[in-house]
């Protein structure tokens, strides 16, 4: 097996920095680059940008308006969007109901939601978790009944990523209650807009209301909005859990925050400290090791060849990753990796009270990777997953 990048893979490489280059607003890059709060706009600027050149949807196939790239020049794509400072993309829509729709939508369906998706026009929500229906999925209670042409679907999801900003919500409802429990769930697409649809903020201990609970009291939603069959909703579930634990493990934002650690380590004057700097060296190393296993599944899939289904794997170290880096900002910060005022930073006057640039958001992402290694599915049921697949049950 050859990890290194042939020439062809490195121009490609070169063609992406340039455009990148060129493309990407300097105002985004820098808050992206300094953890500052990013606004609907700035996400939506930059996946227009992407959807007007044909790249956001940067791993669809031709047939669906994608550019056909293999395995390694979707991640060289993304290594040079992350390393530029650009937003990571919203990946409700791209990454992950779009390949449900392609495999599982039928024309119709592929026709009226995938070009919304592509040019970053609709913005969609993932409502999958419930109270009491998190890392066990297949407990979910909101229903959905089949009136005539319509679903009448009431419940609640929670912890709906960024579902203040959503046109549309892809759902597992439960649609059936015979047999076992995962037989009975269906996928549907609802309109965020149709009346019956309440969204509530929860606010989270960075400050920010990034999830969400959304409430359905009789929402109608047409029966052609069901993807694949009614009762199956779980196969389409699985599909695309696949594509959200292996987005999670994202090891090119963990090498830009690589970086910013080091920056950070050398403004608070501590990297002279070798204790501290064994901590970054020993974080580097896991980096480079995650790296090198997402290279490896490329490598076999850009081979044909079918390798071991990692995707839990590769979401348990990238998350433990992210928040090691979130944990070794905060100690070269000390005493001043507080909790800021947001509208203070934004507007500009925190500056003025000697905090270092550098280190403003610092509190607040800490508290925000606390999730990582809870959403997508807990690292101890992953840690579960992975042993059955390993060693069988």
């Amino acid at each position: 097996m050859d990890l290194d990048f042939t020439p062809e893979e490195l121009a490609f490489r070169h063609e992406i920095r340039d455009w990148v280059a060129r493309n990407l607003p300097p105002d985004i890059s820098r808050k992206v680059h300094g953890a500052l709060r990013l606004t609907k706009d700035d996400h939506q600027r930059w996946a227009r940008i992407l959807g007007a050149r044909g790249w956001l949807g940067w791993g669809w196939p031709p047939a669906f308006g994608g550019p056909g790239w293999n395995a390694i020049q979707k991640h060289l794509f993304e290594e040079e969007l992350a390393m530029a400072g650009a937003p990571r993309v919203v990946p409700f829509g791209p990454v992950m109901v779009a390949p449900v729709i392609m495999a599982f939508g039928n024309a119709e369906q592929q026709r009226r939601f995938l070009p919304g998706i592509a040019s970053g026009e609709v913005w969609w929500s993932q409502g999958y978790s419930e109270p009491g229906s998190g890392s066990d999925l297949a407990s979910v209670k909101c229903r959905a009944e089949r009136q005539g042409d319509k679903y009448l679907v009431n419940g609640q999801k929670t912890w709906t990523t960024l579902g203040q900003h959503g046109d549309w919500i892809f759902c597992l409802v439960r649609t059936s209650n015979e047999g076992k429990p995962q037989t009975g769930i269906s996928f549907l697409l609802i309109d965020m807009k149709s009346p019956g649809v309440s969204v509530r903020p929860i606010v989270l201990m960075d400050g920010e209301p990034e999830v969400n609970e959304v409430f359905f009291d009789n929402v109608e939603v047409p029966a052609a909005n069901l993807i694949g069959e009614e009762n199956k909703g779980w196969t389409y579930a699985k599909h695309l859990l696949s594509h959200e634990r292996t987005n999670i493990a994202d090891v090119n934002r963990a090498k830009r925050e690589l970086e910013r650690l080091k920056r950070i380590a050398r403004t608070e004057g501590v990297w002279d400290d070798l204790r501290f700097r064994d901590q970054i060296a020993l974080l580097e190393v896991d980096i480079v090791a995650l790296e090198m296993m997402v290279l490896r599944v490329l490598s076999a899939e850009k081979s044909g060849k079918q390798s071991l289904d990692v995707a839990g794997l590769l979401k348990i170290r990238g998350s433990e990753i992210q928040q090691r880096y979130t944990e070794l900002m905060m100690l070269a910060a000390g005493p001043l990796a507080r909790a800021h005022i947001f509208e203070a930073m934004d507007a500009g006057w925190q500056g003025d009270l000697a905090f270092p640039a550098s280190i403003l958001p610092l509190a607040s992402v800490y508290f925000n990777h606390r999730k990582t290694t809870i959403y997508g599915g807990s690292n101890e049921v992953q840690r579960n997953i992975v042993a059955q697949t390993v060693l069988g049950s």
